[in-house]
């Protein structure tokens, strides 16, 4: 091989090197744009998720509001009647379907105030379903959030509730009897009243 054609190889050999490189640098660069890029991309994808939850709870505000005009405030909670009378799964599944739950008084004025409620917006004579049972054992009463009931106002001078064993794992609110509470069959039907929690 004469030294033109060494030359020539040198410079071809040469030109391949210098052409890998590149594109190994260019790679680097990219990998390193990707990586930017990748992480810009999760950047606004949180972003947009925050931005869709925050969405979310004014919604969700502002459609408590609704509620709340239409039914009664209390501090931190607000009432909405159902005269329609359903067994108390029915009640509690509705509720919860509308973005809250059973009444249940925490207090006594609580108590008052939501008998109060009823008894203006129901009737004198009706008996409210409140979100409590010992359906999972007999005689321990539980919020529907599986906590122990702290506050009661069971009906205790003429009938000593809850008075009705096994086939009593529901409690009502009556009206009639001033606000005390008496065990129920879950499966009979009755008013309620729906309490979503405010700021």
């Amino acid at each position: 091989m004469d030294v033109r054609g060494v030359c020539l190889m040198f410079c071809l050999l040469l030109l391949a090197h210098c052409r890998a490189q590149q594109q190994t640098s260019s790679k680097r660069r990219n990998g390193k744009k990707d990586s930017a890029n990748s992480a810009a991309i999760e950047e606004l994808k949180r972003r947009i998720d925050d931005i869709v939850q925050e969405l979310n709870l004014v919604k969700e505000n502002q459609a408590l509001q609704t509620v709340c005009l239409r039914g009664t405030k209390i501090p931190g909670k607000c009432f909405l009647a159902d005269p329609v009378k359903k067994t108390f799964h029915a009640a509690s599944d509705d509720c919860i379907a509308k973005g809250g739950s059973l009444a249940t008084p925490l207090t006594g004025d609580e108590n008052d105030q939501l008998h109060s409620y009823v008894r203006q917006s129901i009737g004198p004579e009706a008996h409210i379903w409140l979100g409590i049972n010992d359906l999972v054992t007999e005689g321990q009463w539980l919020d529907q959030s599986g906590s122990n009931v702290r506050f009661k106002n069971w009906e205790t001078e003429i009938t000593l509730q809850p008075d009705g064993g096994r086939s009593h794992n529901c409690a009502i609110l009556s009206i009639p009897a001033n606000g005390k509470w008496f065990d129920e069959s879950c499966r009979a039907e009755k008013a309620s009243v729906c309490e979503f929690n405010i700021v």
